[in-house]
């Protein structure tokens, strides 16, 4: 969830606890909001960077006390594309003016995702190597910080996203019409990323599945793309939705998004997370049990409830892992000690 918090792409004090305090809640991954691999890739000026190895040393700090918690932690790597150069949310979301310090944003084509965002000059290919080369590198970036996992952003109308999307992409060269095409850029960036990123260590990819929008991105196209995917080296993929275009009529309701990856993971062969209004203990668990996703992946529950996580566990009737400066709190009999913290 990005917190809209950074100075010049800087992760802070605000970072360390928010997320911290996820480890310090029982969550087995805590993954640091969507970072951008370039400044232009940015959705506003606060969000987080990885564009250069000046970031990583605060990332790293993140890092190791995630670990620190008994947690694994991981990294969104993202490009946001036509959506970029927006001012922060917090009292409004608008277009930054020049004077304001905004910038020109790029994506597939010169088609703007809506009246309120400005128009993005279409990529050429020296500018899409470009982007490319900047993933590489942010992936070698989140390795030096001590991250377990990355996440390739691909979803809610975002670069990579907006190359996969005919909304979005209109192009008549070979990254535009036909699927090859279209998902070309993506592979790219995958490709990219796994010649820095070890084998050993997870690449996940978040997309957004369907577009909800006549003539968009679907879900026939989502199952073809994960194939690709596994067979490029990925891991898992994080099936979200939406986001690609301002009129999308979307059914949201509890789980509603789970079908994807139930689908995802059956017809591509490859593992997926499951996300979208996943907010109780027992739907969650469910969901794992039931062979529709191998994660559930929590966001807004989240922030509403650092310690859900061990919450859920006691709701289960299972042993959750609580920091031992804390077991006071816990419920008798479902609490032990965080490992990490262990003497």
């Amino acid at each position: 969830m990005c917190q809209y918090s950074s100075e010049d792409g800087f992760a802070n004090d605000w970072h360390l606890v928010h997320l911290g305090c996820r480890a310090q809640g029982g969550a087995g991954l805590v993954m640091i909001e969507a970072s951008a691999v370039v400044p232009e890739g940015r959705i506003t000026p606060g969000d987080m960077g990885i564009w250069k190895d000046e970031h990583i040393p605060e990332l790293a700090r993140i890092a190791r006390f995630i670990h620190s918690q008994g947690a694994r932690a991981g990294i969104q790597l993202a490009h946001a594309g036509r959506k970029a150069s927006m001012s922060v949310p917090f009292g409004g979301e608008r277009l930054l003016s020049p004077d304001e310090g905004g910038w020109q944003t790029v994506g597939p084509s010169a088609v703007a995702f809506s009246p309120a965002y400005s128009t993005p000059v279409e990529l050429d290919k020296a500018g899409i190597d470009a982007i490319v080369e900047a993933f590489r590198q942010a992936a070698g970036r989140a390795q030096k910080a001590g991250f377990d996992l990355v996440e390739i952003h691909a979803a809610h109308g975002y670069l990579i996203h907006e190359f996969l999307s005919p909304l979005s992409n209109r192009r008549a060269d070979e990254y535009g019409g036909a699927l090859e095409n279209r998902i070309r850029f993506a592979l790219q960036v995958v490709n990219a990323v796994r010649t820095e990123w070890p084998e050993h260590l997870p690449l996940l990819v978040r997309i957004s599945t369907i577009d909800w929008a006549e003539g968009g991105w679907n879900a026939d196209e989502s199952v073809e793309l994960a194939r690709h995917l596994l067979r490029h080296g990925v891991d898992l993929v994080d099936c979200s939705s939406g986001g690609q275009v301002p009129n999308a009529r979307i059914p949201a309701g509890p789980g509603f998004q789970v079908q994807f990856a139930d689908r995802i993971r059956r017809e591509a062969g490859i593992a997926t997370a499951a996300v979208g209004l996943i907010t109780t203990p027992a739907q969650a668990n469910n969901i794992v049990e039931q062979g529709q996703a191998d994660l559930v992946l929590l966001a807004r529950e989240m922030l509403r409830d650092p310690y859900w996580a061990v919450h859920a566990a006691a709701a289960l009737s299972e042993t959750a892992s609580w920091p031992q400066q804390y077991l006071r709190a816990a419920p008798p009999n479902s609490a032990k000690r965080t490992a990490a913290m262990r003497p």
